[in-house]
């Protein structure tokens, strides 16, 4: 069975053939999908959308690309939100997506840092792992994540250095690979897939961005995350199936909710809400 760790589901790309797609990665042995939000807008829909589909688990965050249009309001929605979700299977399990992202002109660092750094101390206090988006700012990231330290996650659609790489594992993260490393140009993104150690990677598609080579720029979706793992698989020289219960069991170790997904793909409830926010 495979993880899917960043797939953005709710999206209205997907709002006419959603029930299709969800039907051709169960068939793909996709059996969880992590749905992250990018905005207090996206929060319903990503909420339904998780409701609906089994196998289906929300972040709920503020995109870096969306702060531009967010206020400090929309940090008290996020923490609202988050305590008013009730106990079991409406629990998130990250925080996400969030970041910097300083490859777009005039990214307005210090507004995208302000918001990066208040959603790291919500995840803290929380105790929920992030997941990270991260452009032309890896070094900018990690320094805030030493500051304010969270409960791991992920660094998705991970483009750094070997160095930079090794540096988020100490801090408990593990590293996104999806369509890039399908691309033979892409030699960085497919030299770090191949030697990084394993237990570091996890599987994603970003869907419906970031398609795999054989699409040729069309719409990504979640079942082509087995194609996506056996590309990996050569690149690392090892069997699919390994491959796939790796990657699976590291999203389990980063995600620890990703355990309340049974064999059947449905979530159980965990019986637990949300911590109540401690004060910083």
């Amino acid at each position: 069975m495979l993880v899917d760790t960043h797939c953005h589901l709710a999206a209205a790309v997907f709002a006419d053939d959603r029930d299709a797609v969800l039907a051709a990665a169960a068939a793909a042995s996709v059996s969880a999908i992590v749905v992250p939000a990018v905005d207090v807008a996206s929060f319903t829909a990503v909420h339904a959308c998780c409701q609906r589909y089994p196998g289906c688990v929300a972040a709920y965050g503020i995109h870096p690309l969306a702060v531009q249009h967010a206020s400090d309001a929309d940090l008290g929605h996020l923490q609202k939100w988050l305590q008013q979700l009730p106990a079991g299977s409406d629990r998130p399990v990250a925080i996400g997506e969030i970041g910097l992202d300083l490859f777009i002109a005039d990214p307005a660092l210090d507004r995208q840092e302000h918001f990066f750094i208040e959603q790291l101390k919500i995840a803290r206090a929380c105790d929920l792992p992030v997941l990270l988006h991260v452009r032309r700012a890896v070094d900018r990231v990690l320094k805030q994540l030493r500051r304010i330290r969270v409960r791991g996650g992920i660094a998705h659609a991970f483009n750094g250095s070997r160095q930079q790489a090794d540096e988020f594992i100490k801090l408990g993260f593990k590293l996104g690979f999806g369509g890039a490393m399908t691309y033979s140009g892409s030699t960085r993104i497919r030299r770090l897939a191949a030697s990084l150690p394993l237990q570091a990677i996890v599987l994603e598609t970003d869907a419906p961005d970031m398609p795999p080579a054989w699409l040729a720029g069309g719409r990504n979706a979640p079942a082509e995350l087995p194609r996506i793992a056996a590309s990996l698989a050569g690149l690392r020289d090892m069997g699919v199936a390994d491959l796939a219960d790796a990657t699976s069991a590291n999203a389990h170790a980063v995600l620890p909710r990703l355990r309340l997904i049974g064999r059947s793909g449905t979530l159980a409830p965990d019986g637990f809400g949300l911590p109540i926010f401690r004060s910083e």
